[in-house]
């Protein structure tokens, strides 16, 4: 059963814009932290981005710090992933997740229980 829809991918040139969504499918989620993974192919699943929505606190890998921005709309329990200067290395299939409504320490894919199918974003010229 599928709990978080995404939306938003596709391809673009390398330098361009995309907003990826998250919504969420039957549960609310209300207290969880939101985050974003991705996958490319023949590469293990990695963390991008996360964010808490007690405290609002976020969380990026280091890779994309200052490309990336996760974001909340509350009001309509959507999670957001702007991803700016995107290059081709950015190409992957990108993944929404529900967690705990904190994080210890470093965050992994083990933190979270409920997944999104994915969507592609390609980045090619």
């Amino acid at each position: 059963q599928v709990e978080l829809v995404e939306s938003g991918g596709g391809l673009v040139q390398p330098g361009q814009s995309l907003r990826l969504s998250c919504t969420p499918s039957g549960r609310a989620f209300t207290n969880n932290a939101m985050g974003w993974f991705r996958q490319a192919p023949g590469k293990e699943r990695e963390f991008v981005a996360a964010i808490t929505k007690m405290t609002g606190r976020t969380y990026h890998a280091d890779s994309v710090r200052g490309r990336f921005i996760i974001s909340l709309d509350n009001s309509k329990n959507t999670v957001f992933l702007q991803m700016n200067s995107l290059k081709p290395e950015d190409t992957a299939t990108y993944y929404c997740a529900a967690g705990p409504p904190y994080f210890r320490g470093k965050i992994t894919q083990s933190d979270f229980n409920a997944w999104g199918q994915g969507t592609q974003v390609t980045v090619s010229s």
